[in-house]
């Protein structure tokens, strides 16, 4: 496993918050009250991935790579983001992410999930259909008012 998942803690909320601004941009990127709005909903919870640290941050240890929020309710889940640092994507966090926040909501015996992306994000796109979600259409300037968004959506295997 390329990290370390562990649940969040309160004490990580200004780390996540600066990875949350650094992953997204100025506008799109949470504020800390919504951050701390989507943590503290029902539902909801946040997983953390730690991952070896690199040479910016000392090398010794293991830091926060990224993390994921998501929500369940009924049969209905949704991702409210994920994030992971720039230097640590494309080696396996954002799915180990994704993978335990989809089995938490499967034992919420949540039945599909849904979450947007920016029509932009060919990464991400790229990404989330990777996983096995698929576009149910466009949200109009979803993003600043002026950056469409692909509803994605995934049912889970009951």
């Amino acid at each position: 496993m390329p990290c370390k998942l562990r649940d969040y803690s309160p004490a990580d909320f200004e780390r996540l918050y600066e990875i949350d601004q650094a992953c997204y941009a100025r506008g799109i990127a949470y504020s800390r009250a919504m951050l701390r709005w989507y943590l503290k909903q029902r539902g909801s919870f946040c997983v953390v991935a730690e991952a070896e640290a690199g040479p910016e941050s000392g090398g010794a240890g293991f830091a926060i790579a990224g993390f994921i929020i998501a929500q369940g309710a009924g049969d209905a889940g949704y991702i409210v983001t994920i994030d992971v640092l720039e230097g640590q994507r494309r080696g396996g966090v954002g799915t180990a992410l994704l993978e335990e926040a989809e089995r938490r909501l499967a034992s919420m015996r949540v039945r599909y999930i849904e979450l947007q992306t920016a029509t932009n994000n060919e990464a991400g796109i790229a990404f989330w259909q990777r996983h096995g979600y698929r576009s149910l259409g466009i949200s109009p300037g979803y993003y600043l008012g002026r950056i469409d968004a692909y509803l994605m959506n995934k049912r889970l295997a009951t």
